[in-house]
């Protein structure tokens, strides 16, 4: 009204009629813009609002004509405005047309937003002019892309191979766009091969994989997800795996696969002990089938337990004719604990989970000699091991007679481990008993230990 009421001294209506003017070479044009000099800004803002009002594409082009004229004699005039309603016109033209039939105003545009128009378009499968509103707004053309495809999948009568090459041509123009939903949509309307097809050109594996699973394409998933390294996806399809199929068809679905086998046992480790034993027994890996129930063993609080299950992992150590030193060492700790329960009950002193030289070293700490011999003999312990430990002991009870004594045999040790346990309970004297029996090159500095000059200098003449 302020542009075209007859009569109206606008600036706006000024400006227009400055343009009309400036279009037939009159003089007057000069005179309405000089007119308006202050409230040019407000002119061509308000032609601009006209323009975008108005259905009349010839009304439509002065008014836009009349702002760009008037932006001439404005510096640092925002050209945003004038681009965002010529674009806005445009895409409302081709809205208005009979053909489409949706008769917006600029306000309800505005208010509608682009995104909602073209979903609208998409309802009344206007791909074509949805995507070319997009493609002139900047907007990216997934969603249409996407709707377009599912319609062509449910209307389609061609075979599944033609209908996929023509969604792959129209889709892949686009990077990263998802084929999920049209995946989706074909398995949903009886088309799986075609959705299988699809899938393949799904970029995201986390969309990917549990459409497969949903179509009952159970080992494509896995391979999928083992192929993304994606290692909760993994899991995903491992479990589904599990609940689905019986143990001998899962094992079989897992066993070529090396990362899904890595990760299956890293998750029964933790949560499915039993599942992790079938694993180990079907892929015949007897010695880490045998491995996890002697963990279990030591994990056991009760003895009795603990020696049954040592004993059945004993088994199948025994099977495995690599493993007969692994079998060896059972065999000995079910011996050892036989040995501890019998010993804590008749000295009602704590020696179960006790390692074997612990045991040999507190019965000779307890003055038990003999029947830490019997032991040593038992177990095969090295005479240097008994040396060592003997030594140990008798110096941590200051049994420096029973030292002494042990002192007279030949040692496998040698003696400096005599003078550095009697060093470490300051006994000194005794420690001089034994530096002479020491190797010559060892002397000098035992001897400076205990501050023995004088036996330093004999030591070395």
């Amino acid at each position: 009204m302020n542009v075209f009421n007859i009569g109206s001294t606008a600036s706006s209506a000024l400006l227009f009629d400055a343009w009309e003017h400036f279009e037939k070479k009159s003089p007057k044009a000069d005179e309405n813009l000089r007119s308006i000099k202050g409230d040019l800004v407000l002119a061509i803002d308000e032609c601009l609002e006209a323009a975008g009002s108005e259905t009349n594409p010839y009304y439509q082009r002065a008014l836009l004509k009349a702002a760009s004229f008037g932006k001439c004699f404005v510096s640092n005039y925002d050209a945003g405005k004038f681009v965002n309603t010529a674009r806005t016109i445009r895409v409302l033209n081709a809205v208005r047309h009979y053909e489409i039939g949706i008769p917006l105003t600029d306000i309800q545009y505005r208010r509608l937003s682009p995104e909602v128009l073209i979903d609208r378009l998409i309802n009344r499968h206007q791909h074509l002019l949805a995507f070319r509103v997009s493609e002139y707004l900047g907007m990216k053309p997934d969603r249409i892309l996407v709707h377009w495809a599912c319609s062509k999948v449910k209307k389609a009568d061609h075979d599944d191979r033609m209908v996929c090459q023509q969604i792959v041509a129209k889709l892949g123009s686009q990077k990263g766009i998802s084929y999920a939903e049209v995946a989706k949509t074909a398995y949903k309307v009886g088309r799986p091969e075609l959705a299988t097809m699809l899938l393949d050109y799904e970029p995201r594996a986390a969309d990917q994989v549990p459409l497969l699973i949903s179509m009952q394409e159970d080992e494509r998933a896995l391979v999928k997800a083992i192929e993304s390294g994606d290692t909760d996806l993994v899991y995903l399809v491992i479990t589904h795996l599990k609940r689905k199929h019986p143990l001998s068809d899962f094992f079989r679905l897992i066993n070529d696969k090396p990362l899904a086998s890595s990760l299956l046992e890293v998750y029964s480790r933790q949560q499915d002990r039993e599942l992790l034993k079938d694993f180990y027994y079907q892929a015949d890996r007897k010695f880490d089938g045998a491995t996890i129930v002697a963990r279990e063993a030591y994990e056991a609080k009760d003895l009795a337990t603990r020696v049954r299950t040592l004993k059945t992992s004993m088994s199948l150590y025994q099977d495995d004719k690599e493993q007969q030193a692994t079998y060896k060492a059972t065999e000995d700790q079910v011996k050892l604990l036989a040995l501890q329960d019998e010993l804590q009950k008749e000295t009602k002193d704590q020696y179960l989970l006790l390692s074997l030289a612990d045991t040999l070293y507190k019965l000779i700490v307890t003055g038990n000699l003999a029947k830490a011999t019997k032991v040593k003999s038992d177990f095969k312990v090295s005479d240097a091991k008994f040396w060592w430990l003997k030594v140990r002991g008798f110096g941590e009870t200051r049994n420096w007679v029973e030292m002494e004594k042990l002192s007279k045999s030949k040692s496998p040790i040698g003696f400096t481990p005599f003078v550095e346990e009697c060093l470490v309970k300051n006994a000194k004297s005794e420690a001089l008993k034994y530096i002479p029996k020491c190797e010559v090159n060892e002397r000098p500095a035992l001897y400076l230990r205990v501050r023995f000059l004088s036996f330093l200098f004999f030591s070395i003449v």
